[in-house]
């Protein structure tokens, strides 16, 4: 491995012009493929073989005129009117009957006898003369009403005339917001939600935000502007070809609207990290060797090589995502693993012909001179040297204090609490959020999280017997605990045209709680437990659909594919690190630190985001996907520090330091530059709280904390003790395995260097 990056290397600083003209010349195809055969992104979380899914399935067969609920376009707004008012006063009613023309002549607003655009007021009049008159009971029109009871919240409902979200034009929506804000004022309140404005914006400033922070952090770690430059415009290119990549992924399958903001994310951040490892072990070799050439394909050669198997475990973390059967998840995972692939890529021939190009050039625009305190034999004396006798001085107390306080950090995470992104978990100070607040002060939490329950009567022949299987259906809902109301609000088309003869039936179950209510989620699991026992007694076949049932499927078959992940990836990683260090003890204590980076993270997440403390945003459930990202994610950067700290401990020892010695030189080498890469990744992440969505604000905040907790807490602090503890143990290997594990050589062991000019005497091997 070694050896044929160091060819690599060479090659590309020799061959420069080559080498940057292939990279121009992907960047340009790549762009203009996904140019001319893009599509839109899909904001939808669809699984295969949930049950609410199968259960749509079958309401498609009965209504072949129902509409999808992942394809909902439809928009509410909800107008109120101060206490002891109505709408229909005159005040209110024309601008009411106004707001609603102006909608209706809104962009790509549909407007027919299907779908009309109503006036809550007569619609509500409308709507309970024509309950009343099948025979509906005021329970039943009570539940329907666009009117809430006081009569002074009252409710437009429409949809936009397209096949699915993500084809609503933007100005159509903001079309819509403009309407509302004019027409609100004057004691009339107008707010909208809905899925047909749901918006998935994605700001630059963000990534602005996190490359200014890199940027000073480069200069500070290397003294030199071109240098501090060079990890970010190669990353930068990268990720233009991740970001377009992924949007040429779109012709082929649906992409989730977030997964470019997951893939920039993190491909911006280890672009970055990679980078600098191979340019601060470049000027490393630079002190050895005035050859720059050669110093290039040395650097390429060692730290090229752990940047090769941390982006690897990086890679199995994020692609396994496919394990778990779950679309949007594996398309986010697959264009994550993109994003690292090419990160690695980048910095492995991108960096080097770079360096080629600029020469002497590459340190140029000095701000700082790097001359560090060095001891008696010529060994550089760093922060990072101190750091590693200070934990060596006590180690178990080391082990000690992080396992107890990573293990605090972890206690919140007992209350974690999942749910897809909706319009009552947005910010308090959007339209959406507001509405949605409306809407459940005046009609009730269960308003906005209705389940839908669709009967089959195909396999029972008597009309009579069928009616009345409906009719007990509706009985059985409305007997649950949790139900504020159930009723029959559609049957199919009767084959004869009779209405008493329809073969399928939907009942509206209309909750107490909201969608993110416990007592809702376990109202659907009571449903699903008993609907066995009815489907017997009525022959009919049931299922329970509805956005609300879809979202609480997605979860829970995310909370069930979680075991099997971590198994997948552990199992794939320790393999991996058991190759690269040759030891069982490293891995195995790489993979518990792991753990409890995770756990901690996970506890400060739901403390912060979801318990609402510090008062830094309002608390909500977290996103369903985030605990089985977070810990692809994670897994992959924690075994990126792993293995850069512990490859130049490994090196120190193959080249004859002792078990101390060796951790400190591994620190002397490498603690510096990994701090430097932690804390851009950091500032990359944290840069993404900034953004307006609460999901994506959460993910930042997560994958930051995680980055503190592994890097500082985990890798610099409880692996060096217990690299202590275990001494030469640490290296220990089975003869048996030692003799069929292939020997990769991340070390580099086998490529010649000249002595370190600095060093007056070499080190004595040990035992000697």
């Amino acid at each position: 491995m070694a050896n044929l990056l160091y060819r690599l290397g060479k090659t590309a600083f020799r061959r420069w012009p080559v080498f940057i003209g292939v990279w121009v010349v992907a960047l340009v195809a790549v762009g203009a493929t996904a140019l001319a055969i893009s599509k839109p992104t899909s904001s939808t979380f669809t699984i295969p073989g949930i049950p609410s899914e199968r259960a749509s399935e079958l309401q498609q067969e009965l209504f072949t005129d129902a509409d999808d609920a992942m394809n909902d376009t439809s928009v509410t707004v909800a107008v109120a009117v101060p206490e002891g008012e109505q709408l229909t006063d005159p005040a209110y009613a024309d601008r009411i009957a106004a707001l609603v023309e102006d909608i209706a002549a809104s962009p790509q607003v549909l407007v027919d006898e299907a779908a009309p655009v109503l006036d809550p007021t007569t619609a509500a009049a409308a709507q309970e003369e024509a309950l009343a008159a099948g025979g509906a009971s005021p329970e039943d029109v009570a539940a329907l009403s666009p009117v809430d009871p006081d009569g002074r919240v009252g409710l437009i409902t429409f949809e936009f005339d397209v096949d699915q979200p993500t084809d609503i034009e933007p100005a159509s929506q903001e079309a819509i917001f403009d309407i509302i804000e004019d027409a609100a004022g004057d004691g009339l309140q107008v707010e909208a939600n809905g899925p047909g404005l749901q918006l998935m914006e994605f700001s630059a400033a963000s990534e602005l935000i996190g490359i200014a922070v890199a940027l000073v952090v480069l200069v500070l770690t290397f003294g030199s502007l071109v240098a501090a430059g060079l990890p970010i415009v190669t990353a930068i290119i990268g990720v233009a070809l991740t970001s377009l990549g992924v949007t040429a992924m779109t012709a082929f399958t649906d992409i989730s609207d977030m997964t470019p903001i997951l893939a920039v994310m993190i491909g911006l951040a280890v672009g970055i990290d990679y980078a600098l490892f191979i340019l601060a072990r470049y000027r490393s070799e630079l002190q050895r060797t005035d050859d720059r050439e050669e110093a290039t394909g040395i650097a390429v050669g060692t730290a090229g090589s752990a940047v090769v198997f941390a982006g690897l475990t990086v890679l199995i973390a994020l692609a396994a995502l496919a394990v778990v059967r779950i679309p949007f998840l594996t398309a986010m995972g697959v264009a994550a693993a993109i994003g690292v692939a090419l990160a690695v890529l980048v910095a492995l021939t991108l960096l080097p012909a770079v360096l080629g190009m600029l020469k002497a050039k590459a340190f140029g625009g000095v701000v700082r001179r790097y001359d560090p305190t060095r001891d008696e034999q010529g060994r550089i004396v760093n922060n990072g040297v101190r750091w590693a006798r200070l934990v060596g001085r006590s180690p178990i107390a080391a082990v000690a204090l992080v396992v107890v306080a990573l293990g605090a950090l972890a206690i919140p995470m007992q209350n974690l609490q999942l749910a897809l992104p909706s319009d009552s978990t947005s910010p308090s100070s959007t339209t959406q959020r507001q509405a949605s607040d409306m809407i459940s002060g005046a009609f009730g939490e269960g308003r906005q999280a209705p389940l839908l329950v669709v009967a089959d009567g195909r396999d029972v022949a008597d009309d009579a017997e069928r009616q009345a299987a409906f009719g007990e259906v509706v009985a059985w809902a409305q007997s649950q605990d949790d139900v504020q109301h159930a009723q029959i609000v559609g049957t199919n088309a009767a084959p004869e045209g009779d209405p008493a003869a329809a073969t399928g039936a939907t009942i509206l179950i209309t909750p107490e709680s909201g969608a993110e209510d416990p007592a809702t989620q376990q109202l659907l699991t009571d449903l699903r437990d008993s609907q066995g026992g009815v489907e017997s007694e009525t022959g009919l076949e049931l299922g329970v659909t509805g956005m609300t049932a879809i979202a609480v499927d997605v979860s829970d078959r995310l909370d069930d594919a979680l075991p099997v992940y971590l198994v997948v990836v552990i199992g794939l990683a320790f393999l991996l690190l058991v190759l690269v260090f040759r030891s069982l003890l490293v891995p195995l204590t790489a993979t518990l630190g792991f753990l409890l980076t995770v756990l901690a993270t996970l506890g400060v997440t739901v403390l912060v985001f979801q318990e609402g403390a510090l008062g830094l945003v309002e608390g909500q459930p977290l996103v369903s996907f985030m605990p089985i990202f977070l810990v692809g994610v994670v897994f992959g950067l924690a075994m990126d520090y792993q293995v850069f700290l512990v490859t130049r401990i490994r090196e120190a020892h193959v080249h004859g330091a002792d078990s101390v010695e060796a951790v400190i030189d591994g620190f002397r080498n490498s603690a510096r530059v990994v701090a430097a890469a932690a804390v851009i990744m950091m500032a990359v992440f944290a840069a993404f709280m900034l953004m307006d969505m609460s999901f994506i604000k959460a993910m930042g905040f997560a994958l930051a904390t995680a980055v503190f907790i592994d890097a500082f807490v985990v890798r610099m602090t409880l692996i060096p003790a217990l690299m202590y503890l275990m001494g030469e143990k640490a290296w220990w290997l089975p003869s048996w395995l030692d003799r069929i594990l292939p020997r990769v050589d991340v070390e580099g062991e086998s490529l010649e260097r000249g002595p370190d000019p600095h060093r007056v005497e070499e080190r004595t091997p040990a035992g000697v």
